[in-house]
C-alpha cells in the first residue's frame, strides 16, 4: 500500500472525527473539507477512493441512527441473519475461515516460553500494523500508533518467546483481508493466549457478519451467559488480534460507539468503511 494511501487515511480520520462530533447536525461536504484544510472537490476524491462512497453516504453509515436501526432490524436474529447474507465476496462470515487454537496451558503460564514468533509492520487502510505469528498461526495483530509502543505490548503479552521480525506467509494472508475478496481467501488460522472465557467469546466475535453489529449484552447471552456484559466486555478489551476478531462491531445498547482500545475513530472508520463494502454488493 502506497505512503499517498496511508497519509489519506490520516485526512479521512480527521473528518470522521469531525463527523462523529457533528453528525446531528449534518454537515456539508464544504463544511468538512473546510475543517480538514481540503478543497470540497480533492476531500470527495480522497473519501471516495479510501471509503468506495461519498462522505455523505459515509455520514449516513457512521452515525448513531444508523448503529440503532442496524440493532433495531437485526439483533433479534443477528446469528441467524449471518447465514442469509451470502457466502460470496466480502459479506463471508469470518468463522468459515477464521479458526482459533488456544495455546496449551504450558504455552499461556509461561508467557509464551518455546515459542517462536515472527512479526512484521504493515499498512492497512487505518493505519500501521504490527502483526505477529507463531508456526501455528497469527498470534497478534495491533494497530501500531507507535511502532515501538506496539512492540512493547507484544512483548509483554509474551514475555518468554524467541522473535525474529521478518514477513511470513501466515502473516501476509491474515492481511489479503483488507484487500482481497474473502471468498478467495484461504482458512486464516490463529493461534491465541486466552482463557477458555476469553476464547468462548472471541469466537462469538467472529458469527457477527460483516456490516452488521451486536451489543455486549447479545454476545453474553449468545455464550450462556445472561448478565454477564461487563465480563464480555473485558474479554472484548482483551482482543489480541484487530479487525480478524471484529470486536469493533460491538456497540452499546443504547446504539451508541463504546471506547475501542485503538481509538473510537479507528472503530467508526472501520464500521462505516465494512458497511460501504457490503452495501456496493448488494
Amino acid at each position: 500500500m502506497k505512503e499517498q494511501e496511508q497519509n489519506n487515511y490520516g485526512r479521512v480520520a480527521e473528518a470522521i472525527t469531525y463527523i462523529k462530533e457533528n453528525f446531528r447536525k449534518q454537515p456539508s461536504l464544504d463544511e468538512i473539507a473546510e475543517k480538514i484544510h481540503l478543497s470540497p472537490f480533492h476531500f470527495q476524491r480522497i473519501f471516495s477512493d479510501w471509503a468506495g462512497v461519498s462522505p455523505k453516504k459515509f455520514l449516513q453509515y457512521i452515525s448513531v441512527e444508523y448503529a440503532k436501526n442496524i440493532l433495531k432490524d437485526k439483533q433479534a436474529t443477528l446469528f441467524d441473519a449471518a447465514f442469509e447474507t451470502g457466502l460470496s465476496g466480502t459479506s463471508r462470515l469470518h468463522d468459515l475461515f477464521v479458526n482459533i487454537e488456544g495455546m496449551t496451558p504450558g504455552e499461556f503460564k509461561n508467557g509464551g516460553g518455546n515459542l517462536s514468533i515472527n512479526y512484521s509492520y504493515a499498512e492497512s487502510p487505518f493505519g500501521n500494523i504490527l502483526v505477529a505469528s507463531t508456526p501455528k498461526g497469527l498470534c497478534h495483530m495491533a494497530f501500531a500508533d507507535n511502532n515501538k509502543e506496539a512492540l512493547k505490548l507484544l512483548y509483554r503479552n509474551f514475555p518468554n518467546a524467541k522473535y525474529k521480525q521478518m514477513v511470513d506467509l501466515i502473516q501476509q494472508n491474515a492481511l489479503f483481508i483488507f484487500t482481497h475478496d474473502w471468498s478467495k481467501l484461504n482458512q486464516i488460522k490463529l493461534h491465541l493466549k486466552g482463557t477458555n472465557f476469553q476464547l468462548k467469546v472471541w469466537e462469538a466475535l467472529l458469527k457477527i457478519p460483516m456490516g452488521q453489529l451486536s451489543t455486549y449484552g447479545t454476545i453474553a447471552k449468545q455464550i450462556n451467559i445472561p448478565g454477564g456484559s461487563r465480563a464480555v466486555g473485558s474479554a472484548i478489551g482483551d482482543n489480541p488480534v484487530a479487525f480478524l476478531i471484529p470486536c469493533h462491531r460491538v456497540i452499546q445498547s443504547s446504539g451508541t460507539f463504546s471506547g475501542y482500545m485503538w481509538g473510537t475513530t479507528r472503530k467508526a472508520a472501520m464500521i462505516g468503511w465494512e458497511a460501504a463494502k457490503t452495501s456496493v454488493e448488494r
